[in-house]
């Protein structure tokens, strides 16, 4: 009797957060209070204490991605399965990459792009290894059989109290990362590219509101928005669209791997207008649109989901 009692409650739940279930945004998901918790860098989905929302049960596709093949950088938890995950809804095949360390979550967004009959390509490494990024883009190409959407999402952030106590090497690998990657990734994609392909790139809400704590982070995502515009303008007469999408404060697996101060954590969200933090999978529509025909003449977009934060 508990087991049914536990599969109502998660099919109510499933029907309340379905993203094309008319409802009340401020509502749809309740206002988290996270512990503070600690993980050692990059994080898993799978300890994040409340689970994240990634799609796997409140994601309906309606066939927008049919035939397309795509790769997301950072896609074995947070935003970027989320991503993975509505693509395979779609009707996309994916390819995604992530740290060897985060072989458990990866598996597990394998088995939900598998289990809606698409095609999932695990490309595991470490892209601040420039020989690895153009690599990366070779494997996924080959395990897809084409490239025609790059989602560049994989991203650092660790939280420093000043500017004097941020180690150089964070710097370094900060922008290895959020930068350098994305530079040559899409560098390494344009040789496979044909029109009508579109280059996403995860910027952030703090590309406009830089907290103190984010120095590093924060003008990473700033450059993120600089290079979508100029990419955007470069491509645009090819026939490949490039734009953005700016998080607000989404609950991830970055936020307790020093992300944010651990302090902090149990407020996480809870400013924006909404009240509340974001879940990954209120994320995936708008690269989904990104991604899909119906965005034909939307390039060099920054497309904020933040809960209404204010933004330029």
């Amino acid at each position: 009797m508990a087991d049914q009692s536990s599969a109502n409650a998660d099919d109510a739940n499933r029907e309340r957060t379905d993203q094309l279930t008319f409802q009340d945004p401020a509502t749809r998901y309740p206002v988290i209070s996270p512990p503070e918790q600690d993980q050692p860098e990059p994080g898993l989905d799978e300890k994040l204490q409340p689970k994240a929302d990634r799609g796997e049960f409140s994601y309906r596709g309606t066939g927008r991605l049919e035939g397309r093949k795509a790769l997301i950088t950072g896609g074995d938890s947070g935003i970027g399965s989320a991503v993975a995950i509505a693509f395979a809804r779609e009707g996309a095949d994916v390819a995604i990459n992530y740290l060897p360390q985060e072989e458990p979550d990866a598996h597990d967004v394998k088995r939900i792009v598998e289990e809606c009959g698409r095609t999932a390509v695990l490309l595991p490494g470490d892209l601040t290894d420039k020989a690895f990024c153009e690599s990366l883009v070779t494997d996924a190409v080959a395990g897809l059989g084409g490239l025609d959407i790059l989602v560049n999402n994989a991203g650092k952030q660790i939280a420093a109290k000043s500017l004097e106590e941020l180690p150089d090497e964070q710097l370094v690998e900060t922008y290895a990362v959020n930068v350098l990657a994305m530079f040559r990734i899409t560098k390494a994609a344009l040789r496979h590219l044909q029109p009508g392909s579109t280059i996403i790139n995860t910027t952030s809400i703090v590309a406009y509101m830089p907290p103190e704590v984010l120095v590093d982070y924060a003008s990473t995502k700033a450059a993120i928005n600089n290079f979508t515009k100029s990419m955007g303008q470069q491509l645009a007469p090819k026939g490949i669209r490039v734009n953005a999408v700016a998080p607000g404060p989404i609950w991830t697996p970055l936020q307790p791997t020093d992300g944010q101060p651990k302090e902090e954590l149990p407020k996480f969200g809870q400013s924006t207008p909404l009240g509340r933090a974001g879940q990954p999978t209120e994320l995936a529509p708008a690269y989904v649109f990104l991604a899909s025909p119906e965005s034909s003449y939307v390039i060099g977009e920054t497309l904020n989901v933040n809960g209404g934060m204010p933004t330029p």
